[in-house]
């Protein structure tokens, strides 16, 4: 059986502690049950957190992971817009059917109070990096324009993506964060997108 590396080690307890958090909420969830679940040790938990609430911050790190998994599932030439809208279909699904919206609000309402690092922000997340790179190989094959650099339109996706987790937010998760966007991120990012044989 292969040892654990430290980083699985802690991605095991992170995506364990996640979800405790959905199937029975964040107050009912204790430390106990989250080592249990991630079949590690009391030594191993306090090795990388010092509390439940430390694990509020790892949420990014969550959608992290299903960023890696998503970048190995673009299917054969897909276009980078159209790999966009995947990655943000994806990722909106698994926050519709895994994260408790009561939580994500308290997780970016601790975001926007913060005096230490704001984790949803940091650009060295693969967040970033896969964004960045979609978005640079879209421009240099014509697909998306180049009126923008990279890191512009990676800002103006993300900032999208976070305008609707906040009003599903406000609104309690009572609509399908999915669907919502699935119907509106196309027409919002269209102005970024070249069409096949358009002007160069």
């Amino acid at each position: 059986m292969a040892k654990r590396g430290k980083d699985s080690t802690k991605s095991i307890i992170i995506k364990a502690a996640w979800e405790l958090f959905y199937e029975q909420g964040y107050d009912e969830t204790t430390v106990e049950q989250i080592i249990e679940k991630s079949a590690t040790s009391k030594g191993s938990f306090y090795h990388y957190f010092s509390s439940k609430d430390e694990l509020l911050s790892t949420l990014s790190t969550v959608w992290d992971n299903k960023y890696e998994e998503l970048k190995q599932q673009f299917p054969e030439q897909m276009n980078s817009f159209d790999k966009l809208l995947f990655l943000n279909k994806e990722l909106f699904t698994m926050i519709d059917e895994t994260i408790d919206a009561e939580l994500l609000a308290s997780l970016y309402s601790s975001q926007l109070t913060t005096k230490g690092q704001v984790h949803l922000l940091d650009q060295n997340r693969i967040y970033y990096q896969l964004l960045n790179e979609i978005v640079f190989e879209g421009q240099q094959k014509g697909e998306l324009t180049n009126a923008h650099s990279p890191f512009e339109i990676t800002k103006m996706y993300a900032l999208l993506e976070r305008a609707f987790i906040y009003d599903w937010c406000m609104c309690q998760g009572r609509y399908s964060l999915a669907e919502y966007s699935s119907a509106w991120m196309p027409l919002l990012l269209g102005s970024i997108r070249e069409e096949p044989g358009g002007s160069e």
